[in-house]
C-alpha cells in the first residue's frame, strides 16, 4: 500500500521524536503502521507513537485533554509534548510506546487494572476548562450513521432502544452532574503496560477525555455482561476492583444496576448499530455476537430503563 502524505509525514516526525537526543544516520529501530482511519492515523516508530486526530478535532479541547492526561500520569499515559502539532490539516500528539493487552490471552485480561484505574481517574481532580466527555457524542454519531446507511430488517428495533434512553445519554441534553474525569470510551483496548512488558498499567487514548457520568466508563463491560458476552468473573473482577479503590460511579456494597442501567443500554446500541452498518456495508448477515447486542436491542426495548436490572438480562 503507497503511503499518503500524512503517513509519510507522520512517521518521518514519529522519527525525529524517537531520536530527539541524536540517531545514527542509518535508523534501523522497528516502525508499524498502528492504524490508519479516517478518525486516526497512528504511527509507531522504537518508544514512540505518533497519532493524527480527527479532522473535526477542536485544537483547545484537545490540548485541555492532554493536560488532564500529564496531570495523572499514574492513570493516563501522559503525552511527549503539551500541545499538537499540525500536519496535512489534522492535529497530531505524540506518545510514548505501551505495550497494549494480548486479545490471544483473555485470561491475562487486566480488569483489575482496569477498573482500579477507572476509579482513580474518577477521583481526580477535573481540571478547569477540560471539556465534557465525549461518550454520548459518539453514541450518537454510531446512531446517525446508522440511519444514513439504508434499510435494515431490525434497525427498528436498534432506535425504539435508542429514543427511549434519557436526553442526556442521547447527546441532546448536558449530562447530570457532570463534574467527575472521565475517559469516555473505556474498553480492554485503552491499556497498555509502560515502560516495557512489566511496566505498570495505564490507561490511553485522550480523545474524549472530559467531565461527564462516571457510569459511563463502566458501561461497556457491564454492556457486554448483561448482553452475556462478558463472564460473570471478569465483571465481577471489574466492578470489585473499582468499588476497592472507592470509584463513585456506583455504590460501595448492593446492586450496581440502577446506576449503571441506562450507560449500559447506551453502549449496547452504539455498539449494535456499529455493527450494523459495518454489515450493510459488507452487505453480509451480523455474526453471532453482532445478533447478540442487537437481541439485547429487542429486551430493551419493552422494559423501560429505570425498570431495568441486571437480573433481566
Amino acid at each position: 500500500m503507497t503511503a499518503t502524505p500524512l503517513l509519510a509525514e507522520l512517521a518521518f516526525r514519529a522519527r525525529a521524536q524517537a531520536h530527539a537526543h541524536g540517531v545514527a544516520a542509518a535508523c534501523s529501530c522497528g516502525a508499524a503502521t498502528l492504524a490508519d482511519r479516517p478518525d486516526a492515523t497512528v504511527v509507531r516508530h522504537a518508544d514512540t507513537v505518533a497519532k493524527a486526530h480527527a479532522p473535526d478535532t477542536d485544537p483547545a479541547e484537545l490540548t485541555a485533554r492532554l493536560t488532564a492526561a500529564a496531570r495523572v500520569a499514574d492513570v493516563l499515559l501522559p503525552p511527549r509534548t503539551p500541545t499538537p502539532a499540525r500536519l496535512h490539516g489534522r492535529l497530531v500528539t505524540f506518545w510514548p510506546y505501551g505495550v497494549p493487552v494480548d486479545p490471544d490471552d483473555p485470561d491475562a485480561a487486566p480488569w483489575e487494572a482496569a477498573g482500579t484505574l477507572l476509579a482513580a481517574l474518577h477521583r481526580a481532580p477535573a481540571p478547569p476548562g477540560l471539556p465534557p466527555m465525549r461518550g454520548p457524542v459518539k453514541a450518537a454519531h454510531a446512531v446517525a450513521r446508522l440511519r444514513a446507511a439504508g434499510p435494515h430488517p431490525v434497525a427498528a428495533s436498534v432506535l425504539r432502544a435508542w429514543s427511549l434512553l434519557p436526553a442526556w445519554a442521547r447527546a441532546e441534553a448536558p449530562m447530570p452532574g457532570a463534574a467527575v474525569l472521565c475517559h469516555g470510551d473505556l474498553h480492554l483496548g485503552q491499556l497498555v503496560r509502560h515502560p516495557g512488558p512489566d511496566g505498570p498499567w495505564r490507561l490511553i487514548d485522550v480523545d474524549d477525555l472530559g467531565v461527564g457520568v462516571p457510569a459511563w466508563d463502566l458501561a461497556r463491560p457491564a454492556a457486554w455482561y448483561a448482553c452475556g458476552l462478558l463472564p460473570p468473573d471478569e465483571w465481577t473482577r471489574f466492578l470489585a476492583a473499582y468499588r476497592a479503590r472507592g470509584g463513585p460511579a456506583v455504590p460501595a456494597d448492593g446492586d450496581p444496576w440502577p446506576a449503571l442501567d441506562v450507560p449500559a443500554r447506551a453502549l449496547t446500541v452504539q455498539t449494535a448499530a456499529r455493527a450494523m452498518t459495518k454489515a450493510l456495508a459488507q452487505d453480509r448477515p451480523l455474526d453471532e455476537v453482532e445478533q447478540c447486542l442487537v437481541d439485547a436491542c429487542v429486551r430493551m426495548g419493552s422494559v423501560p430503563p429505570q425498570l431495568a436490572s441486571n437480573s433481566a438480562k
